[in-house]
């Protein structure tokens, strides 16, 4: 069922990075994502995939992972991501993006869970040291999002917004994520 799927479709930050993917599993999530809907059609999506650990060696410390949790630098040696997708905006095709990335990264990650794969959609990202580091021209590409990908070694849960109204995602002692979710009917205005 979709609403299963979605459910399942967190973000993932802990991951057994030793789980290899394979080049051909991120080349088929892209795919995906080459089906969705683009402004004007104009396709200015671009990606960079990276399964290579030496690639991802250069891609991480560029991140930023949650916001949320001060005292955490993100994920430590061993659950690191096994993969990476860079969404990047091709200044050449379109100067003027809507929500054409957002739609595939949701498709890619959706794309992952059905794999029974995790990832998290990294917008904190250090675009231009990462750009050094990948040698990526910025007068033709910018960096949009970064998508870290793995098998999840985290239990992620939803939960409801307490009375105080802390949208704050946090870890228990167990390392267990929760994250508050809004209720419908605070989402839905009746005018």
């Amino acid at each position: 069922m979709f609403r299963d799927l979605v459910k399942r479709n967190r973000s993932y930050r802990r991951f057994y990075e030793n789980h290899s993917l394979q080049y051909q599993t991120l080349k088929d999530l892209v795919g995906l994502a080459m089906l969705t809907a683009s402004g004007s059609n104009r396709q200015p999506l671009k990606y960079i995939l990276s399964c290579d650990s030496q690639k991802n060696e250069l891609i991480f410390p560029h991140l930023a992972w949650a916001g949320y949790l001060k005292d955490w630098a993100g994920p430590s040696p061993g659950e690191r991501p096994s993969a990476y997708i860079i969404i990047l905006h091709d200044k050449n095709i379109k100067h003027v993006l809507g929500c054409d990335h957002g739609i595939a990264a949701q498709t890619i990650l959706l794309g992952a869970a059905e794999k029974g794969l995790g990832g998290c959609m990294i917008g904190s990202v250090d675009k231009k040291k990462l750009a050094e580091s990948l040698k990526l021209s910025t007068e033709a590409y910018e960096i949009l999002l970064v998508i870290a990908l793995g098998k999840p070694k985290e239990k992620v849960v939803i939960e409801p917004v307490g009375p105080a109204g802390n949208i704050k995602y946090w870890r228990d002692k167990q390392g267990v994520h929760h994250v508050p979710k809004r209720s419908l009917d605070e989402i839905i205005l009746s005018i």
